[in-house]
């Protein structure tokens, strides 16, 4: 996954810098490297995935220019092409291509990018650092000032704690230059509603998420696959198994007692032939993940915190008895296609306008979820439902056909891989969210710790001493409390909890998890 920070100013301090660095070590276990550019400071921890060799180790330099990046450039060897008869390059590492790129498109590069990343250059002509983010957010990137105001740029908060003062996410689409943040790409904002027709909708998502899946499969390291037994994570894999020459390798996780999905992934695994294993886990495994799992992530929130305890735990399964070192992932999907509590959308501008939202606050929610369980386990994560021109077309389409009239979610996307992808059953399952789908005990097992550390009267005087986002639950204020230990004073990096939209009628709940929703009905079954 790969871990970068930049120290912005000539006089800063290496040892604070690199124990800051170091905090993030497990991104990048390959190799360590800080450069010194002679007006800041940048570092690289490297997880080799493309360009194995050590010529593919970061910082890039070209003609007094450097570069840190973590990221993905899907493509990149249109740009070699369109650039080898200017600038010579010496490694594989599809990253390469942005110092290039930079030299001849400045800031106006990081449009023309089909990439998940973040990085930070130096730039030597205008003596002056810049740094950028993919327009979703998939790889992270935060950012905050020291005491002389120097600007500071790392992969997580955690880099951060103790070298600035307020830690803030660095937005998404966006780049830095000069002290000012500049947008360069929305996705989330649709210039022109597309009115295909259903039939041509539903061909069109096929096409670009097959594509979306097939461009995630390139790697030099070996690769692997997230599958819950869910209708996401199922495509993803279904479609990978149509495109590799040899069985895929997916992994699943489930409670001892009670695991929901673990039985459907097994079908779909069987359905398309792939190398599967099952991480099976207790209450003891959830309640010692779970002060890890929330340093790991530097979150309260309550949804996040609970779907990354199977998540984290499955992913150091792999870590750990595995040598892949890529892993794809379902996330994205709901946002674009609705949750249940989407079902209570009042009309389809609502609609619209909350798939905007969670689109644009995804980096803080689920795909932060997905990059740290991922990275922290020296993996990278990889998202098909996040590819650009997918999300595009997607959030462009007519919500009046996104909404559920069908009488199941996510109607478009399940209609659109009819045929022999996947079992008819697997294909046209209500959705149950990820925590309850590892099974419902695990947030009832959290509850319970949670309901036991707490007095009533405990719970009322400790929840007070929290204006923004205040603990509303036993469990959310262990979370928050947990939080302030490793992040203290940060809490404004999440804009507060993620729930179901309050305005909505059947939306007014007290807990994020879908069983709470009139409308559940058979998912989780």
């Amino acid at each position: 996954m790969c871990s970068i920070m930049g120290y912005c100013d000539a006089h800063a301090d290496l040892e604070r810098f690199r124990r800051g660095f170091d905090r993030t070590a497990s991104r990048g276990p390959d190799d360590s490297r800080i450069v010194d550019t002679g007006h800041g400071l940048l570092g690289f921890h490297r997880l080799a995935i493309m360009g194995l060799d050590e010529t593919g180790m970061q910082p890039f330099t070209l003609d007094g220019d450097w570069l840190v990046c973590n990221g993905e450039i899907y493509g990149f060897e249109k740009f070699r092409q369109m650039l080898k008869d200017r600038y010579t390059f010496r490694s594989g590492s599809d990253c390469e291509v942005l110092l290039p790129l930079y030299r001849e498109y400045g800031c106006g590069m990081f449009a023309m990018l089909d990439a998940e990343f973040a990085c930070v250059i130096y730039d030597s002509r205008e003596e002056c650092f810049v740094a950028a983010r993919d327009p979703i957010g998939i790889r992270p990137l935060y950012y905050g000032y020291d005491d002389r105001g120097a600007i500071l740029f790392a992969s997580e908060a955690k880099n951060l704690v103790g070298l600035v003062g307020r830690i803030f996410p660095f937005p998404p689409g966006h780049y830095y230059k000069a002290g000012a943040f500049v947008c360069y790409a929305d996705v989330a904002a649709v210039s022109e509603v597309c009115r295909d027709d259903r039939e041509t909708v539903c061909r069109k998502i096929r096409e670009k998420l097959i594509s979306g899946v097939e461009k995630r499969l390139v790697a030099d390291a070996k690769v692997g696959f997230l599958l819950s037994g869910g209708l996401d994570s199922s495509l993803v894999c279904a479609i990978a198994a149509r495109h590799s020459a040899t069985p895929i390798r997916t992994f699943s996780i489930g409670m001892s007692g009670d695991a929901i999905d673990l039985k459907y992934a097994r079908q779909v695994a069987d359905y398309i032939g792939s190398d599967h294993t099952e991480v099976i886990i207790s209450e003891q495994d959830v309640l010692e993940a779970l002060e890890p799992v929330v340093a790991l992530l530097g979150t309260y929130d309550i949804t996040t915190i609970r779907a990354s305890i199977g998540m984290y735990l499955v992913c150091r399964a792999i870590h750990q008895k595995t040598d892949i070192r890529v892993l794809l992932t379902g996330e994205i999907s709901d946002e674009l296609f609705g949750y249940k509590y989407t079902d209570f959308a009042p009309d389809a501008a609502a609609f619209q306008r909350e798939a905007e939202k969670r689109i644009r606050e995804l980096h803080m929610y689920d795909v932060l979820r997905a990059d740290r369980c991922i990275s922290v386990n020296s993996l990278e994560a990889r998202v098909p439902f996040g590819d650009l021109d997918f999300v595009r077309y997607v959030m462009s389409v007519d919500p009046e056909l996104k909404l559920n009239r069908y009488g199941i979610g996510k109607y478009l996307l399940r209609h659109a891989f009819e045929g022999d992808f996947l079992p008819h059953n697997i294909l046209w399952r209500e959705k149950a969210a990820f925590s309850d789908a590892v099974g419902h005990s695990m947030v009832d097992d959290l509850k319970a710790y949670a309901n036991r550390y707490y007095s009533d009267a405990e719970f009322e005087k400790r929840k007070s001493a929290y204006t923004y986002a205040q603990p509303f639950t036993k469990e959310s204020l262990l979370y928050r409390e947990l939080f302030e230990k490793y992040y203290p004073g940060q809490a404004q990096m999440i804009a507060g909890f993620w729930m179901p939209n309050p305005e909505w009628e059947g939306c007014k709940v007290d807990d994020p998890s879908a069983r709470m929703l009139a409308n559940y009905g058979a998912s989780g079954v």
